[in-house]
């Protein structure tokens, strides 16, 4: 995965070092040199002085429609206008965007434009949103017999009735959509970039993600 951070801050940071660590092409954009000292010594990724919203900048990061975008500045504006141009401009569709203001968050979910809070968990969300079948599991039952795992939706799933994931052995628990979370009925259809909450045993999660992953390779 080509991943895209903007803002080198502690959040900014600690993405592009997991990321990198797990081998991903990473390249960090701040506008101030001083800020890539966090990456430490041993990144191996590349960094980009401007501003995150330039186009040109963006270009020179290399940005395709299969990047993966990180808005992770200090300023809700900034973020937003990232992730804004990323869609927009460049039509890519794995684009989050880190909100201070619950209220603003919400309202750019309806927009399509995945956000977070800033609060402990940051980087771990932002991961599993960039990295929908990554094989994070949020809770394993003490037998390690079943997880509940939060999976995002991808094009390929999108259009699928939450009544055939179940009849594969797994449990739709939990589905936020545009900001809004529900327990969804089986005959409700799955749209691109929902979250969903799924309660299942650990081989019907793997087989699960590799069918994802196989979906999406076809495409």
């Amino acid at each position: 995965m080509h991943a895209i951070i903007v803002g080198c801050g502690r959040v900014g940071s600690t993405l592009a070092r997991q990321l990198d660590a797990d081998g991903h092409d990473v390249v960090v954009v701040d506008r101030k040199p001083d800020a890539f000292r966090r990456l430490g010594e041993g990144f191996g990724g590349r960094t980009t002085v401007g501003v995150g919203f330039d186009r040109d900048v963006l270009s020179e990061a290399g940005i395709t429609p299969d990047s993966a975008v990180m808005a992770v500045t200090s300023g809700d504006n900034s973020n937003i206008l990232i992730a804004r141009v990323a869609r927009e401009m460049f039509g890519v569709e794995r684009v989050v965007a880190r909100i201070y203001d619950p209220r603003r968050a919400a309202i750019y979910e309806r927009l399509g434009i995945s956000t977070v809070a800033t609060v402990a968990w940051t980087t771990t969300r932002i991961l599993r949103m960039v990295q929908p079948s990554h094989g994070k599991v949020e809770w394993t039952d003490p037998t390690s017999s079943f997880v509940v795992a939060e999976r995002k939706v991808t094009a390929a799933l999108a259009g699928t009735a939450v009544s055939a994931l179940e009849s594969s052995g797994i449990r739709v628990v939990l589905l936020t959509r545009h900001g809004k979370a529900q327990i969804p009925a089986p005959t409700l259809l799955l749209q691109e970039a929902d979250s969903i909450h799924l309660v299942a045993s650990t081989d019907a999660i793997e087989a699960f993600d590799h069918n994802v992953s196989s979906q999406q390779g076809a495409h």
